[in-house]
């Protein structure tokens, strides 16, 4: 970009309510669609270029508003279609440039970024700027040791169960636990643990998996029917959803609907905790037989080959109904009253349905999505998936992935880990890159511009979880790493969402998955660590202002390793920055593109989190020092 170019940066829209009147149409309806540009640019005229029944039609833009030393250009369109797909045409005396979600080109951009709007989206409004706390129920808080599972109560694959009798034990690997170690965390720990949640800013919880089950995670489910007794049963879920509600809290559980385990009620191989009379691997003829892949010889299809995890046939009609057509399906018993659960996280979502010549997960997902929907139209749908998995994100299947492929795959890869997928592969542990500014930013923005806009409003945004090792357990990573990735986690578009434990510095290993399922710490001070401030002081800041629900997303600065990026509205303007350089740098900041009034601010002397900042504005531009791995989150209003 040349100097005489530099305009080019103040050109903006999304399908947020500031650029769209109406962001969420139903079939037939009308929006008006905004183009932002500065004021003293040379745009002589605009074009609106979409598609209507599958022909391209530029539409001319009507200038609409002039304020604050920026001009707008609004086109109305009415739209018929699932979508509507559009870019913008930017005319200027000396030549044309196109603008998409990706970004401004002087070439003709393909269509797989343009701007979308999707009609008749049932949008969970709840989820924009929401702060998600996942708990792992077992090692979270014993809130009735009545219900603890007690030494040998039962066997499960060869292996007595055990009560750990020291919540302050550190657990022990699969080869000695065989993830039957119980230290009794329950449904009642976590109700009685809302003070807490509250304190810390939590607006919504994500559980693993309650329902009755043999292991520690419960994702091999025995029972999709029944909270597991040693949480304390359906009662217990009753209890908190209720109790979470009064105290503005959401909840969204987790389950497997690709596999059981072979215990299962429907599956029952060994009988351990059911009759063999039950289930479809002792009793041939029985209903549940359909509902998975079996051979002639009772062998049976399973998950990624693992025996004890059977896969489950959704070309079963009767299957179908049982998980989530019927009125008492498992989807919908625990979204209705008593229960009353504010949405589903899809354990391997990306598997589902996807069993070699039987490809049926396109077919499924949206009618999953209609089920859930009819009973609770604000509910949130999210699967699990590691990588770039647009295909799914369109409005009509999920609302989001477990957003590791834009947020914590390349934030810890930008603060100098190895890819977490990547580092699953052994030849290539040890092939680490330290990303870049400008690939961080092309990672994040290049994934999001790929997704209809109210569907980046939604993402499922994290760092750490029940399948990765703790971002700060790291030995390599230092306090000062664990506050820029968390600074980015917040401020990114949709929710983020804060692992059990990572608030409190929790201890943990980062070799084996137990070592990020440790019990917490409740014997330390937490509300005195640092991540416990920071995270209070950025859940606060997300969710209590307009910039981070409805506001706009720019890359600002990219150069090197160190990335500033803005969450924006017309009045208000937050300003991420975040270093991995070795040596202190300075970065510029153009100001009037967020309109004239912001070139005259004074600059700040400390951020939203109360750190001192080294910045001066000189000709409309914001220069910050940025010291060495250092991070800001700044305010302007």
């Amino acid at each position: 970009m040349t100097s005489s170019e530099k305009w080019l940066n103040s050109v903006y829209s999304d399908g947020s309510s500031f650029f769209l009147s109406n962001p969420y149409p139903k079939k037939g309806e009308s929006t008006d669609i905004f183009l932002q540009v500065q004021e003293n640019s040379p745009v002589t005229e605009t074009y609106l270029m979409g598609k209507i029944n599958g022909v391209s039609h530029p539409q001319k833009m009507e200038p609409c508003l002039s304020k604050n030393g920026l001009k707008r250009f609004k086109k109305q369109v009415t739209i018929y279609e699932d979508q509507f797909s559009y870019y913008f045409f930017i005319v200027t005396p000396k030549q044309i440039y196109y603008y998409t979600q990706e970004g401004i080109t002087n070439y003709i951009p393909d269509e797989a970024r343009c701007f979308r709007i999707i009609t008749d989206f049932q949008c969970a409004q709840w989820v924009k700027n929401a702060v998600f706390y996942q708990i792992f129920p077992e090692r979270f808080f014993n809130g009735n040791p009545q219900n603890d599972v007690k030494d040998g109560e039962y066997t499960f694959d060869g292996f007595p169960s055990q009560k750990i009798k020291d919540w302050n034990k550190k657990p022990e690997s699969y080869s000695k636990a065989h993830c039957l170690d119980f230290y009794g965390g329950d449904l009642e720990g976590i109700k009685q643990k809302i003070p807490y949640l509250k304190k810390l800013g939590i607006t919504a919880l994500y559980l693993n998996p309650i329902f009755y089950a043999a292991t520690v995670h419960k994702y091999d489910c025995l029972d999709y029917f029944q909270v597991d007794p040693h949480f304390g049963g359906d009662k217990a879920l009753e209890e908190l959803t209720e109790a979470l509600h009064k105290n503005g809290i959401k909840i969204i559980l987790d389950v497997s609907i690709n596999h059981t385990g072979t215990a299962n009620r429907w599956f029952n191989k060994e009988g351990v905790f059911f009759p063999k009379t039950e289930g479809a691997y002792n009793n041939p003829n029985s209903e549940e037989r359909e509902y998975y892949f079996f051979n002639k010889d009772n062998t049976y299809k399973a998950w990624f080959d693992v025996p004890t995890l059977p896969t489950l046939n959704y070309t079963s009609e009767k299957l179908c109904q049982k998980i989530y057509k019927a009125p008492d399906s498992l989807i919908k018993k625990w979204l209705k009253p008593p229960y009353n659960i504010d949405g589903w996280r899809f354990d391997v979502g990306d598997t589902v349905a996807r069993n070699n010549y039987i490809q049926l997960h396109h077919k499924l997902w949206p009618e999953i999505r209609k089920s859930i929907k009819e009973e609770n139209p604000d509910a949130y749908i999210i699967a699990e998936d590691w990588t770039d998995c647009s295909e799914f994100l369109n409005g009509n299947e999920w609302d989001s992935s477990m957003n590791y492929y834009s947020s914590c795959r390349p934030i810890r890869c930008f603060y100098g880990q190895q890819d977490v997928n990547v580092g699953r592969i052994d030849e290539l542990k040890n092939k680490i890159h330290k990303m870049t500014a400008k690939e961080l930013s092309a990672q994040i923005t290049g994934f999001l511009s790929r997704l209809p806009y109210a569907i980046t409003q939604l993402q499922f945004n994290l760092l750490d979880s029940h399948d990765v090792a703790r971002f700060h357990n790291d030995p390599a990573v230092t306090k000062q790493d664990v506050q820029g990735a968390a600074i980015i986690l917040f401020t990114l578009p949709g929710c983020a969402n804060v692992y059990y434990g990572d608030e409190a510095e929790i201890d943990g290993t980062i070799t084996e998955v137990e070592g990020c399922r440790y019990p917490m710490p409740w014997s330390k001070n937490i509300e005195q660590t640092d991540s416990f401030k920071l995270y209070s002081k950025l859940a606060s800041i997300k969710t209590g202002n307009e910039a981070f629900k409805e506001g706009g997303f720019k890359i600002l600065w990219n150069e090197g390793y160190v990335i500033a990026f803005a969450r924006f509205t017309p009045s208000q303007v937050f300003i991420t920055v975040c270093s991995n350089d070795t040596k202190n740098q300075t970065i510029k900041i153009p100001l009037e593109i967020f309109g004239s009034c912001f070139k005259q601010i004074k600059p700040p002397k400390i951020d939203a989190l109360g750190q001192k900042i080294n910045c001066k504005v000189k000709k409309g531009t914001l220069l910050i020092k940025v010291p060495s791995k250092g991070s800001f989150l700044i305010s302007l209003d």
